[in-house]
């Protein structure tokens, strides 16, 4: 048995009659389509369901998997409290998936429950489905703020447990493209909506999943999308697996954009192993970032990567540029893993004797005691992107006319709180950004009088 149907589907409320009360004929395409693919979902004739929806509990470093024996859901908060729908959960299966994220070591269960109800991303797709088959269970999983990779994994762990249990399984991937395709939409325009929901549809309708897992934080960040992990697992789901794709439908008019894909299955196919080829780029691209990097990075690197697998930090190198052992700086030592922060820590102020010392004691830091973030691990180390920033001394300002986001950092106090935000970052755009996020970083209210001070940074990556 195992997975025997899949399909990617958006959540418009407004697609049920009863909330759109006429606007969904605007994407009468997509209702269309909907129907289709449940239809082919229905004469897989599975056992188990398992929707995967970016409405349900969602935690930073967690994937909730809904527990218990069932669960309703009504569309009340969309103006049509009687469209009702109940689902019944496949405890079995969910305590399967369990143990298996726990032998991987995968963040996911059914911890943390706080909203048992069925939510709008899991409603749509059942209503559609409960058309044509009614004798099924449910399992709803959800998504998280870990990286594609572990939403990939747990796609994985969901086809072991459905081949485990001899389960006739489909799966579902409910999400919306981008938010952001008008500017009289409800959210606005932004040109990252188009790009990110051309390469998802490519992506999709291809059934070329590796690119799923290659795109960057920021573009998904800015084009405000949900579908994206939900995507990522089914493809996790579909892993070494043979895959052929149908684009149904694709349309945005109301400034969201729906996709609906149809996937039929076929033979295991070892080639489609797209989580291992995508790691294969990773580690390729993390030689190449080593291979040319200058001292100020080469010397955070090294010290970041024996610290973690020893313990200790290594003698300074011999031949140091005279700027690093010589003078003093302040300097922020960074971490990204896959585009999203893993760590950083800084100083304002130099507090060694040297840049190079700086650079040591702030990459052990941001490796070990960022309170943001557990402890990067050596497994890790591979994946990481490692920038050095030194500082110049900051400067009292007194006024916002002298600040500029791009080239000047920012220190934002007030009765002995402050906040520090770094110049030149992805999607601080804005003065009043940069204000915004160093109050909120300081725990300064919005009304309070503050001081502020400018800095500017020599940025090594």
């Amino acid at each position: 048995m195992g997975i025997v149907a899949a399909c990617a589907v958006p959540h418009p409320p407004l697609i049920i009659p009863e909330v759109g009360k006429g606007q969904e004929k605007g994407i009468a395409r997509t209702i269309e389509s909907y129907k289709e693919v449940m239809r082919r979902i229905a004469a897989a004739r599975p056992q188990t369901v398992v929707v995967i929806t970016p409405h349900t509990d969602i935690y930073a470093d967690y994937m909730h998997i809904s527990p218990g024996k069932s669960a309703t859901g009504s569309f009340a908060r969309f103006g049509a409290p009687q469209v009702q729908l109940s689902a019944s959960y496949d405890e079995e299966f969910v305590g399967c998936v369990e143990k298996l994220c726990r032998e991987n070591q995968i963040q996911a269960g059914t911890l943390g429950e706080q909203h048992a109800e069925l939510d709008h991303a899991t409603l749509i797709p059942l209503y559609f489905l409960n058309q044509f088959l009614t004798d099924y269970q449910v399992v709803r999983v959800g998504i998280s703020n870990l990286s594609l990779l572990e939403h990939y994994s747990l796609g994985q762990l969901l086809e072991r447990a459905s081949t485990q249990l001899t389960r006739r399984v489909a799966i579902i991937a409910s999400g919306d493209l981008s938010h952001k395709l008008k500017a009289d939409g409800p959210y606005g325009f932004s040109a990252a909506g188009p790009e990110f929901d051309e390469r998802v549809m490519q992506a999709l309708g291809s059934a070329d999943f590796l690119d799923l897992l290659r795109f960057e934080p920021q573009l998904c960040q800015k084009a405000a999308e949900c579908g994206h992990r939900p995507f990522v697992m089914l493809a996790g789901a579909l892993d070494r697996r043979q895959v052929s794709a149908e684009r149904l439908s694709y349309e945005g008019p109301f400034g969201v954009g729906y996709g609906v894909v149809s996937f039929t299955l076929g033979d295991p196919d070892e080639k489609r192993n797209f989580a291992e080829r995508y790691l294969e780029e990773v580690n390729a691209e993390h030689q190449k970032r080593v291979s040319r990097a200058d001292p100020y990075t080469a010397l955070a690197i090294a010290t970041i990567e024996q610290y973690v697998r020893e313990g200790s930090v290594p003698p300074l190198p011999d031949r140091l540029p005279s700027e690093l052992t010589e003078k003093q700086a302040a300097v922020f030592v960074s971490i990204k893993k896959f585009g999203n922060l893993r760590g950083c820590i800084g100083t304002l102020r130099p507090v060694t004797a040297s840049i190079a010392e700086e650079i040591q004691r702030n990459a052990v830091l941001a490796c070990s005691k960022d309170p943001r973030f557990n402890a990067v691990g050596a497994g890790e180390l591979t994946y990481l992107e490692v920038s050095v920033d030194v500082l110049t001394l900051p400067e009292p300002v007194d006024g916002l006319d002298k600040l500029d986001p791009k080239r000047y950092g920012v220190i934002v106090s007030s009765g002995g709180r402050s906040g520090v935000l770094l110049p030149d970052l992805e999607g601080v755009d804005s003065v009043e950004q940069q204000i915004a996020i160093c109050r909120q970083k300081g725990g300064i209210g919005p009304q309070e009088p503050v001081s502020l001070q400018r800095f500017e940074v020599i940025r090594h990556h």
